[in-house]
């Protein structure tokens, strides 16, 4: 059973995320932070992580990103770097703003918008699953 750490400080995204999830066989965990987050991955060893962006600051989860992403091979996430990691954004509703995965700047693998329905939230994990 595919373990997903869903990182999320909106119990009702949180749910809305793990209902469909559950009800498809994947085990779900939640962090409420970042930072929580981030211990989550050490402690779960997830096979995919959906990250929301804004939580206790308005870039919170891209800074959960370049962390797990860090390249150096020091870095105390070098073994998780390879999990793939889903962004669930609001983002483009609030701002013009528009921006999409980069190596560099934002180190994620895709992104799904909110609100999100359960058919394009289940194929998009699927799909990162099989890469």
């Amino acid at each position: 059973m595919p373990k997903v750490l869903v990182i999320e400080d909106d119990i009702d995204m949180a749910e809305a995320v793990r209902m469909p999830l559950e009800a498809n066989g994947y085990e779900v965990v939640r962090a409420a932070t970042g930072e929580e987050g981030l211990q989550k991955v050490k402690e779960v060893e997830p096979d995919l992580i959906i990250l929301d962006v804004v939580m206790e600051t308005t870039t919170a989860g891209f800074q959960v990103s370049l962390q797990l992403r860090n390249p150096q091979p020091d870095s105390e996430y070098a073994a998780y770097k390879d999990i793939p990691i889903l962004m669930l954004t609001a983002i483009h509703d609030t701002t013009s703003l528009r921006f999409g995965p980069d190596e560099a700047y934002l180190p994620v693998d895709d992104f799904v918008e909110k609100p999100l329905t359960p058919d394009v939230l289940l194929e998009k994990v699927a799909a990162l699953l099989e890469k």
